[in-house]
């Protein structure tokens, strides 16, 4: 069999796998939207619990009239920002403590000291330290981001194989080289699995925090859309927004992770 042959072959395995998966999960939704509407008519009482389809309504209302689209716009600009300082933030931490021994047991203490801590549980301090308004939701989210995407990358640094690092060395690599060309590409599934944790915990975050004090630079965001829907009773409109956190969610693990796990991890062989 010629080359090209098995590079086809491989090319339609890996689609149809992932066809199967999409069809699966597509499964999986319509199975749950429809308990959820027959739990909403046997129960009976929309204000409790509203139907699929009343929620589905609701969504659609808010996306084109009530800025239920303008709302997530607002959390996810404040989110891109939190999320990406923390890396940045982490990056450098772990890459100081890769070099060097105190640095690696401060950065491990640290973690073991702030990463239990719950974001909303800083809340207050952050209210206090930088008023209401979109610096203290990017301080929060640095806090909910920083501490597990630091514990993975580290643990993906520990992990990289002693005969990677000695090629590094007899290549003569030190400092920020060392770090890019050696530990980074051997670390990245441990690195990628921490880049996901985080963005689960800057999302959640991100929306309680909304609920507690939402305005964001003088508009809402989408937790705060469920907020003000829930003190109105408009409880399909809250189903409505939590559906959108759900969504927006999927897309982004299903759509811009799983991407860049296929071009980087699963394309060098690194990940199933």
């Amino acid at each position: 069999m010629s080359d090209a042959a098995t590079i086809s072959g491989i090319a339609a395995v890996r689609f149809s796998g992932t066809t199967s998966a999409v069809l699966r999960k597509l499964a999986i939704l319509v199975i749950l939207a429809a308990v959820w509407q027959a739990a909403a008519v046997w129960t009976a009482k929309p204000i409790l619990l509203p139907s699929f389809t009343a929620t589905m309504s609701a969504l659609a209302d808010g996306l084109w009239n009530d800025g239920l689209l303008s709302s997530s716009w607002t959390s996810l600009t404040v989110l891109v920002k939190g999320y990406a300082l923390a890396v940045a933030i982490s990056l450098v931490l772990v890459s100081l403590a890769v070099a060097n021994g105190f640095a690696r047991e401060t950065l491990r203490t640290l973690i073991s000291m702030f990463n239990p801590l719950p974001a909303i549980a800083i809340l207050p301090l952050a209210m206090l330290w930088f008023g209401l308004g979109q610096a203290s939701l990017i301080f929060v989210l640095v806090h909910s981001v920083l501490w597990p995407f630091s514990l993975a990358a580290l643990g993906g640094f520990d992990g990289v194989p002693e005969t990677q690092r000695l090629v590094g060395r007899n290549y003569g690599l030190k400092g920020p080289a060392y770090v890019g060309l050696i530990l980074i590409p051997a670390a990245l599934p441990s690195i990628l699995y921490g880049l996901k944790i985080g963005w689960a915990f800057a999302w959640r975050t991100l929306i309680a925090a909304e609920l507690v004090f939402g305005v964001s630079s003088g508009q809402g965001g989408l937790g705060w859309y469920i907020f003000r829907n829930r003190n109105e009773l408009f409880t399909d409109k809250v189903f409505a927004g939590l559906v959108l956190v759900i969504v927006i969610g999927l897309l982004v693990e299903g759509v811009v992770f799983r991407l860049l796990e296929s071009l980087t991890v699963r394309r060098w062989g690194m990940q199933r």
